[in-house]
């Protein structure tokens, strides 16, 4: 069974011109200076001030990857069926017919095949907008569908990270999906097709416990917050204070968990260079 189906002028009342300004300035949360929109947008959303790394959408992010910013789309017609009927302070299907009105997705993922620097590449982006870019039937059946794309046509293929974790009000369906592209990844690794694995802010609970760890080649944006269970949940556990930039991207480098912390502005000619290591 299938569980898934600018700103302009104004006139005001004295004739005079006013300009709307909403919108146009961004605070950083890290070093909480004002930015000009724009200016950030042109350093490909990372403040120029502090170089943090704003989170971006799966559009963008197939934008700033893929040539041209030209890619085709495949599998996004997927949907899922809320197969519990699940209710918390509202019903799954209401969330789920809010997201997919406010993001223009089907679910949190996009599959696409393009070039990356030439190189011909299947990406799957994960979009955290829609409920918390967490992984449900959908997610799951739309990364494998992209594992075995990449499989069948031998073309390299690149997942991007960005999740709560496991979607919960698909109960253990959702969780069934660990193993699933899990298994999927392990007959890419036969057929020896390169996997590199993208975790950027956040990238947590099931998917970290999954896929996001298991490329050839993971890498991270700085500062991305990686991990299983939150940092509360764990010093309640283990009862002590957890050390500076616990589940940070540099942290995990220094612990071996990562292959790489690659600036945003770096990571095109840093995948392209990996491609051409991973298929010479």
């Amino acid at each position: 069974m299938a569980w898934f189906k600018r700103e302009s002028g104004e006139l005001d009342t004295s004739g005079e011109k006013t300009v709307r300004t909403e919108g146009l300035w961004v605070k950083c949360e890290n070093c909480r200076q004002i930015i000009w929109k724009k200016d950030l947008e042109e350093n490909m959303n990372v403040c120029p001030k502090c170089d943090k790394h704003f989170r971006i959408d799966a559009r963008t992010r197939l934008a700033q990857l893929l040539d041209d910013n030209q890619y085709e789309t495949f599998d996004g017609d997927i949907a899922s069926t809320d197969p519990l009927k699940f209710v918390d302070l509202k019903p799954y299907s209401s969330r789920l017919k809010q997201a997919q009105q406010d993001t223009g997705l089907k679910d949190a993922i996009i599959n696409a095949q393009g070039k990356l620097m030439g190189r011909p590449v299947v990406a799957s982006v994960m979009e955290y907008s829609f409920i918390g870019g967490s992984m449900g039937a959908v997610v799951g059946e739309a990364i494998t569908r992209a594992v075995e794309r990449a499989a069948a046509t031998r073309i390299p293929l690149i997942i991007v990270s960005a999740s709560g974790g496991a979607r919960m009000m698909e109960g253990v369906i959702s969780l069934m999906q660990l193993a699933k592209i899990s298994a999927a990844l392990a007959r890419l690794d036969k057929a020896k097709v390169p996997y590199i694995s993208l975790l950027t802010d956040p990238t947590t609970g099931g998917v970290t416990a999954s896929f996001a760890m298991l490329g050839d080649l993971n890498i991270a944006e700085p500062g991305a917050l990686i991990g299983f269970a939150g940092p509360r949940v764990i010093e309640q556990t283990i009862r002590q204070k957890l050390p500076p930039g616990f589940q940070r991207s540099e942290f995990l480098l220094q612990h071996g968990m990562l292959d790489a912390v690659v600036p945003r502005k770096e990571l095109k000619p840093y995948i392209a260079r990996a491609l051409d290591f991973m298929t010479a």
